[in-house]
Protein backbone atom coordinates (compact mmCIF):
# COMPACT_ATOMS: atom_id res chain seq x y z
CA UNK A 1 0.00 0.00 0.00
CA UNK A 2 2.90 2.32 0.67
CA UNK A 3 4.50 1.37 -2.53
CA UNK A 4 1.65 2.38 -4.29
CA UNK A 5 1.02 5.72 -2.68
CA UNK A 6 4.65 6.51 -3.26
CA UNK A 7 4.41 5.48 -7.00
CA UNK A 8 1.18 8.27 -7.26
CA UNK A 9 3.26 10.82 -5.81
CA UNK A 10 6.14 10.24 -7.92
CA UNK A 11 3.50 10.10 -10.98
CA UNK A 12 1.78 13.56 -9.29
CA UNK A 13 5.36 15.18 -9.25
CA UNK A 14 6.51 14.65 -13.00
CA UNK A 15 3.39 15.83 -14.02
CA UNK A 16 2.18 12.56 -14.89
CA UNK A 17 -2.05 12.74 -15.68
CA UNK A 18 -4.02 9.52 -14.50
CA UNK A 19 -7.36 9.35 -16.04
CA UNK A 20 -10.12 8.74 -13.68
CA UNK A 21 -12.08 4.92 -13.50
CA UNK A 22 -15.09 6.12 -15.51
CA UNK A 23 -14.75 9.30 -17.93
CA UNK A 24 -17.60 11.61 -16.87
CA UNK A 25 -17.49 14.04 -19.52
CA UNK A 26 -18.43 13.20 -23.27
CA UNK A 27 -17.13 15.13 -26.03
CA UNK A 28 -18.39 15.23 -29.78
CA UNK A 29 -16.85 16.74 -32.86
CA UNK A 30 -18.55 17.36 -35.70
CA UNK A 31 -16.20 17.82 -38.47
CA UNK A 32 -19.20 18.77 -40.90
CA UNK A 33 -19.91 21.54 -38.91
CA UNK A 34 -17.40 22.64 -37.24
CA UNK A 35 -18.50 22.32 -33.59
CA UNK A 36 -18.25 20.54 -30.66
CA UNK A 37 -20.76 19.27 -28.52
CA UNK A 38 -19.68 18.72 -24.52
CA UNK A 39 -21.90 17.21 -21.73
CA UNK A 40 -20.66 16.87 -18.60
CA UNK A 41 -21.17 14.24 -15.72
CA UNK A 42 -23.75 16.83 -13.73
CA UNK A 43 -25.73 17.20 -17.06
CA UNK A 44 -24.12 21.15 -18.10
CA UNK A 45 -24.03 21.10 -21.95
CA UNK A 46 -22.23 23.58 -24.21
CA UNK A 47 -21.94 23.74 -28.09
CA UNK A 48 -18.82 25.45 -29.09
CA UNK A 49 -17.13 26.82 -32.93
CA UNK A 50 -13.82 24.66 -33.66
CA UNK A 51 -11.39 24.30 -36.09
CA UNK A 52 -10.28 21.29 -37.46
CA UNK A 53 -8.05 19.69 -40.43
CA UNK A 54 -8.31 22.11 -43.44
CA UNK A 55 -7.57 20.45 -47.31
CA UNK A 56 -4.87 18.31 -47.58
CA UNK A 57 -4.58 17.44 -43.74
CA UNK A 58 -6.69 14.87 -41.70
CA UNK A 59 -8.73 15.11 -38.27
CA UNK A 60 -9.44 11.77 -37.62
CA UNK A 61 -13.04 10.18 -37.19
CA UNK A 62 -13.29 7.71 -34.24
CA UNK A 63 -13.73 7.25 -30.61
CA UNK A 64 -10.84 7.87 -28.51
CA UNK A 65 -9.86 8.54 -24.98
CA UNK A 66 -7.58 11.10 -23.19
CA UNK A 67 -4.03 10.02 -23.59
CA UNK A 68 -2.79 12.78 -21.76
CA UNK A 69 -3.17 16.70 -20.12
CA UNK A 70 -0.47 19.40 -20.64
CA UNK A 71 -1.67 22.99 -19.69
CA UNK A 72 0.95 24.30 -22.22
CA UNK A 73 2.46 22.27 -24.68
CA UNK A 74 4.76 23.97 -27.58
CA UNK A 75 4.53 22.13 -31.06
CA UNK A 76 7.55 21.08 -32.38
CA UNK A 77 6.81 20.16 -35.49
CA UNK A 78 5.30 23.66 -36.48
CA UNK A 79 7.66 26.52 -35.29
CA UNK A 80 7.35 25.96 -31.07
CA UNK A 81 3.80 27.28 -31.47
CA UNK A 82 1.83 27.25 -28.29
CA UNK A 83 -1.03 24.54 -27.91
CA UNK A 84 -2.46 26.14 -24.85
CA UNK A 85 -4.87 23.71 -22.64
CA UNK A 86 -3.95 20.77 -24.55
CA UNK A 87 -6.04 17.37 -24.01
CA UNK A 88 -4.11 14.70 -26.56
CA UNK A 89 -6.27 12.05 -27.92
CA UNK A 90 -4.41 10.08 -30.42
CA UNK A 91 -0.59 10.49 -30.64
CA UNK A 92 0.23 14.06 -31.89
CA UNK A 93 -3.67 14.96 -32.20
CA UNK A 94 -4.92 17.15 -29.53
CA UNK A 95 -7.72 19.43 -28.55
CA UNK A 96 -6.69 22.75 -27.53
CA UNK A 97 -7.06 26.51 -27.09
CA UNK A 98 -6.05 28.67 -30.04
CA UNK A 99 -5.05 32.48 -30.62
CA UNK A 100 -6.39 32.67 -34.06
CA UNK A 101 -10.13 32.72 -33.03
CA UNK A 102 -11.45 34.32 -36.87
CA UNK A 103 -10.73 30.70 -37.82
CA UNK A 104 -13.10 29.17 -35.53
CA UNK A 105 -16.05 27.64 -37.64
CA UNK A 106 -13.90 26.47 -40.45
CA UNK A 107 -11.68 24.21 -41.09
CA UNK A 108 -8.23 25.42 -40.44
CA UNK A 109 -5.96 23.25 -38.87
CA UNK A 110 -3.01 20.71 -39.69
CA UNK A 111 -5.39 18.31 -38.35
CA UNK A 112 -6.22 19.02 -34.20
CA UNK A 113 -8.82 20.56 -32.79
CA UNK A 114 -8.79 24.11 -31.62
CA UNK A 115 -11.09 26.15 -29.42
CA UNK A 116 -11.00 29.70 -28.35
CA UNK A 117 -8.58 29.94 -25.16
CA UNK A 118 -11.45 30.33 -22.87
CA UNK A 119 -13.49 27.30 -23.93
CA UNK A 120 -10.37 25.23 -23.62
CA UNK A 121 -9.01 26.40 -20.69
CA UNK A 122 -12.82 25.21 -19.54
CA UNK A 123 -13.01 22.25 -21.12
CA UNK A 124 -9.13 21.13 -19.56
CA UNK A 125 -10.90 21.86 -16.00
CA UNK A 126 -13.58 19.41 -16.50
CA UNK A 127 -11.72 16.99 -18.31
CA UNK A 128 -8.88 16.72 -15.32
CA UNK A 129 -11.87 16.64 -13.00
CA UNK A 130 -13.55 13.79 -14.47
CA UNK A 131 -11.95 12.38 -17.20
CA UNK A 132 -13.79 12.36 -21.17
CA UNK A 133 -14.69 9.85 -23.85
CA UNK A 134 -14.08 11.55 -27.33
CA UNK A 135 -15.85 11.39 -30.78
CA UNK A 136 -15.09 13.12 -33.80
CA UNK A 137 -17.70 12.21 -36.53
CA UNK A 138 -18.69 13.69 -40.12
CA UNK A 139 -16.48 14.91 -42.65
CA UNK A 140 -14.32 18.24 -43.56
CA UNK A 141 -16.73 20.82 -45.16
CA UNK A 142 -16.27 21.57 -48.49
CA UNK A 143 -15.21 24.36 -50.84
CA UNK A 144 -17.53 26.90 -50.03
CA UNK A 145 -16.82 26.69 -46.27
CA UNK A 146 -13.30 27.01 -47.12
CA UNK A 147 -13.71 29.86 -48.83
CA UNK A 148 -15.25 31.16 -45.93
CA UNK A 149 -13.27 30.73 -43.73
CA UNK A 150 -10.16 31.95 -45.65
CA UNK A 151 -12.41 35.69 -46.29
CA UNK A 152 -12.47 35.69 -42.43
CA UNK A 153 -8.73 35.43 -42.32
CA UNK A 154 -7.88 38.31 -44.39
CA UNK A 155 -8.33 40.58 -41.10
CA UNK A 156 -4.45 40.74 -39.52
CA UNK A 157 -4.11 39.40 -36.36
CA UNK A 158 -1.85 40.69 -33.86
CA UNK A 159 -1.58 38.01 -31.61
CA UNK A 160 0.46 34.72 -31.29
CA UNK A 161 -0.50 32.08 -33.83
CA UNK A 162 -1.37 28.85 -32.06
CA UNK A 163 -0.18 24.57 -33.55
CA UNK A 164 -0.14 25.34 -36.95
CA UNK A 165 -0.90 28.55 -38.13
CA UNK A 166 1.48 30.17 -40.32
CA UNK A 167 3.07 33.58 -39.81
CA UNK A 168 0.48 36.29 -40.61
CA UNK A 169 2.94 37.80 -43.31
CA UNK A 170 3.29 34.80 -45.65
CA UNK A 171 -0.59 34.62 -45.28
CA UNK A 172 -1.38 37.84 -46.19
CA UNK A 173 1.42 37.73 -49.13
CA UNK A 174 0.05 34.04 -50.79
CA UNK A 175 -3.28 36.07 -50.74
CA UNK A 176 -2.12 39.16 -52.82
CA UNK A 177 -0.03 36.46 -55.52
CA UNK A 178 -3.67 34.67 -56.05
CA UNK A 179 -5.58 38.01 -56.34
CA UNK A 180 -2.94 39.74 -58.93
CA UNK A 181 -2.64 36.49 -60.81
CA UNK A 182 -6.26 36.82 -61.02
CA UNK A 183 -6.14 40.15 -62.99
CA UNK A 184 -3.70 39.01 -65.41
CA UNK A 185 -5.04 37.26 -68.31
CA UNK A 186 -3.91 34.73 -70.02
CA UNK A 187 -1.66 36.14 -73.38
CA UNK A 188 -1.78 39.55 -71.97
CA UNK A 189 1.19 41.01 -69.73
CA UNK A 190 1.17 41.78 -66.30
CA UNK A 191 -0.93 44.72 -65.16
CA UNK A 192 1.72 47.69 -64.46
CA UNK A 193 3.96 46.90 -67.20
CA UNK A 194 4.07 48.03 -70.59
CA UNK A 195 3.31 45.81 -73.45
CA UNK A 196 6.32 43.97 -75.39
CA UNK A 197 6.86 45.78 -78.38
CA UNK A 198 7.27 43.11 -81.21
CA UNK A 199 10.34 43.89 -83.73
CA UNK A 200 9.31 44.68 -86.90
CA UNK A 201 8.91 42.01 -89.73
CA UNK A 202 10.61 42.43 -92.99
CA UNK A 203 6.75 42.62 -94.66
CA UNK A 204 6.54 45.92 -92.39
CA UNK A 205 9.74 47.19 -93.80
CA UNK A 206 8.46 46.73 -97.20
CA UNK A 207 5.44 48.24 -96.47
CA UNK A 208 6.92 51.53 -94.71
CA UNK A 209 10.71 51.62 -94.26
CA UNK A 210 10.81 54.47 -93.55
CA UNK A 211 8.19 54.35 -90.39
CA UNK A 212 9.63 50.89 -89.27
CA UNK A 213 13.05 52.87 -88.80
CA UNK A 214 11.50 55.94 -86.80
CA UNK A 215 9.09 53.22 -84.45
CA UNK A 216 11.67 53.71 -81.64
CA UNK A 217 12.40 49.77 -81.42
Amino acid sequence: MRVMGFVAAVLVGLGVWAAPAEAAVNIQVDLSTQTMHVRSGTGEAYDWPVSTARMGYVTPNGHYGVQSLQAMHYSRKYHNSPMPHSIFFKGGYAIHGTYATASLGAAASHGCVRLSPGHAAQLYGMVKAEGASINIVGSRPGRGDVQVARRRSVEPETVAYADDDRPVAARHTRHRDRDYARQTRYGEPALGYAPARRAPSYGDWMENPFGAVLSGY
